[in-house]
């Protein structure tokens, strides 16, 4: 081999290791077949869009690892077998474990002398997007909640039930305020319900789910052309045209959505992205929050200008710990909503476990009491009455009930050893068998349960009865 040969294979090499340094860092999937259908080329962004491996896809038929609907073909394989160039269409498929994706391509061939050796695909992951807008759409209309759904009979929740259904006269904006678990959206569709506009859209999108970039498209929707993969596709504003759009954790908003958001609020127009005309739009917006407004502004976190302006008609949700008196009803409508979803006929809770709800202080709110009376619910056999026992076990490790039972056993130990040091054994086998009479009592000497409750075997329990001559 000659010098000029030898060095025109390292030219070519280099030149070879640049492409594949290109292809595999580009942010878009590059899918290449030959002339045959089988992938040659398919590159890291392609598998993260597609969810799949090299090994998946190389050297396979594409037709034998990707599923397509019987009225969509691979454009692909059209750009292959007829040599029909396509741009930005939108395709969706199938991997091989079943896993629906959706990408805008643009496809063509590969001609040499006027002959097709094969095919390429550049695409644009959009699956996320049709997937959330597909939601939203499913969405419209379907509001369960009424002021009918809204439990208690506090001052504290009647206060601001009323207030809020002076709301739905209007179509003011309205920011409500409350912490996690408060019941907010169930807020937000009362009002829908109880207004004129109980006929048109509701639609509700939390902010705090999404990056920037894909939030503003999903809102304001896209003009054919903005952007790589850009489709005409309407926003939720327009989706919700003569409705209402529930903005949820609207504080999780970047400043420059916040800026969009309050124009939108201003003009009663939107302009999607990409386009040059304004669009205007008759939209009810709620939006939620979890924090203090004012702290939140403080701390840069929402805009004043778009605080004044959301917040024309503002309510706060107060914490259950601040409505124990609803405890109890509350309690009550969970039962019977799990009666009827597990077959069951569970009358009430006992006085032990009543006490300690009002004792608690409920971070996790309304949602919170709800979760626990469903796994308290999941363990119980034939039982009527929801005893402390029955409580999911992160709650009783939280429960001030179970803290000052700690306190009474330690206490307890410290005064034996103040009278008289007694063997560790000893000391041991008393906590043992006190802990065993409790929790036979709190299930009504059931044996069976008092093993599972305890973790023990029926018959490990029974040999500890015998042990320290309990009786059942």
């Amino acid at each position: 081999m000659n010098n000029d040969t030898e060095n025109e294979c390292k030219s070519l090499e280099t030149i070879n290791q640049v492409y594949k340094k290109i292809i595999d860092e580009i942010d878009v999937g590059v899918h290449v077949i030959d002339d045959k259908g089988k992938t040659i080329i398919y590159n890291p962004k392609m598998m993260q869009i597609e969810a799949m491996n090299h090994q998946d896809v190389l050297d396979k038929y594409l037709l034998d690892v990707f599923m397509f609907s019987a009225n969509e073909s691979s454009t692909l394989v059209k750009a292959l077998q007829k040599g029909i160039e396509t741009s930005n269409v939108k395709q969706t498929y199938f991997n091989n474990k079943g896993k629906e994706i959706t990408t805008i391509n643009h496809s063509f061939p590969i001609l040499e002398n006027g002959t097709i050796k094969g095919a390429v695909e550049i695409s644009n992951d959009v699956t996320k997007l049709e997937r959330l807008i597909r939601d939203n759409m499913n969405r419209k209309g379907n509001t369960r909640f009424t002021f009918d759904s809204i439990i208690g009979s506090s001052l504290a929740i009647q206060e601001v039930i009323e207030n809020t259904k002076r709301s739905t006269r209007t179509s003011s904006s309205v920011l409500i305020v409350g912490e996690t678990g408060t019941g907010k959206e169930l807020f937000a569709q009362s009002i829908h319900n109880g207004s004129h506009r109980s006929s048109a859209p509701f639609i509700s999108q939390n902010c705090a789910a999404l990056p920037d970039n894909l939030i503003e498209s999903l809102l304001f929707g896209t003009k054919r052309g903005a952007f790589t993969g850009a489709t005409e596709r309407p926003g939720l504003f327009e989706q919700a045209e003569g409705g209402t759009l529930l903005l949820d954790e609207i504080n999780s908003l970047s400043m420059n959505l916040q800026a969009k958001l309050l124009r939108v609020l201003q003009e009663k127009t939107i302009r999607r992205i990409g386009d040059t005309e304004d669009k205007a739009i008759d939209v009810r917006i709620i939006a939620t929050m979890n924090e203090d407004p004012i702290e939140a502004i403080a701390k840069e976190r929402m805009r004043k200008d778009l605080y004044y302006r959301l917040g024309v008609v503002t309510l706060f949700i107060p914490p259950l710990r601040e409505r124990k008196e609803d405890i109890s009803l509350l309690v009550n409508t969970f039962i019977s909503k799990y009666n009827d979803l597990f077959q069951m006929d569970v009358k009430r809770v006992d006085t032990e476990v009543s006490e300690s709800f009002q004792a608690y202080d409920w971070p996790g709110n309304v949602r919170e009491l709800e979760h626990i009376i469903e796994g308290a619910m999941n363990l119980m056999m034939s039982e009527d009455i929801i005893h402390y026992s029955h409580l999911p076990i992160q709650y009783r490790n939280k429960s001030p009930l179970q803290k000052e039972r700690d306190l009474i056993e330690h206490d307890s130990l410290t005064i034996h050893h103040l009278n008289q040091v007694i063997p560790l054994k000893e000391q041991m086998e008393k906590a043992e068998k006190n802990y065993i009479q409790q929790v036979l009592k709190e299930n009504k000497n059931n044996i069976s349960k008092t093993a599972r409750v305890l973790g023990l075997s029926r018959q490990s329990l029974q040999y500890r009865l015998r042990k320290f001559d309990i009786q059942t």
